[in-house]
């Protein structure tokens, strides 16, 4: 996806809506911390998670669910960024949309044993309240830098290399 594309997403987010629709340019959307506030959610699985750990990290938020054909094919490619990038300051979160309030995640995130966060999500995310807006697709993606800041948006299953250019010019930003 080109980077004109990403910010016209990314600005979509500002103004609560992820969506593909239009194509402004526009620069980072900067919700202050809400992006990572956002993330406080309980998590699931083997990996343990601290939100205060994302601050300072390029961060991949990947929304889900366990029923979402697209979404399981593309666990493969989180798992080989986190495995690619880890190291380097960055971090993949999968945020679960089910509403079953994790009891099929759980042993979803448990069986998969995903070497990043599996976030159970609340009633007021998956009702678009909040900075992430409305998601109206599965999967959707935001890509966060080190500051918080959503640089970048997608709806369906990316191309690792693209995903992979974007996260590798993050991660060189100060």
């Amino acid at each position: 996806m080109s980077p004109v594309r990403w910010r016209a997403l990314a600005a979509a987010v500002a103004v609560g809506v992820l969506s593909l629709s239009g194509c402004h340019r526009g620069g980072p959307v900067d919700a202050g911390p809400a992006f990572l506030r956002a993330l406080a959610l309980p998590s699931v699985g083997p990996t343990r998670y601290d939100p205060r750990q994302l601050s300072g990290r390029v961060v991949l938020v990947s929304f889900l669910a366990t029923w979402c054909f697209p979404c399981l094919t593309d666990l493969p490619t989180l798992e080989n960024l986190q495995k690619a990038y880890g190291a380097q300051g960055f971090q993949v979160v999968a945020v679960g949309m089910d509403i079953d309030e994790g009891r099929v995640l759980a042993p979803f995130a448990d069986h998969y044993a995903f070497p990043y966060p599996v976030l159970v999500s609340d009633e007021r995310m998956r009702a678009g309240q909040s900075a992430f807006g409305r998601i109206r697709a599965l999967p959707s993606t935001v890509l966060l830098d080190k500051r918080g800041r959503a640089v970048a948006a997608w709806q369906g299953v990316e191309g690792q290399a693209d995903v992979a250019k974007a996260i590798e010019k993050l991660l060189k930003e100060d």
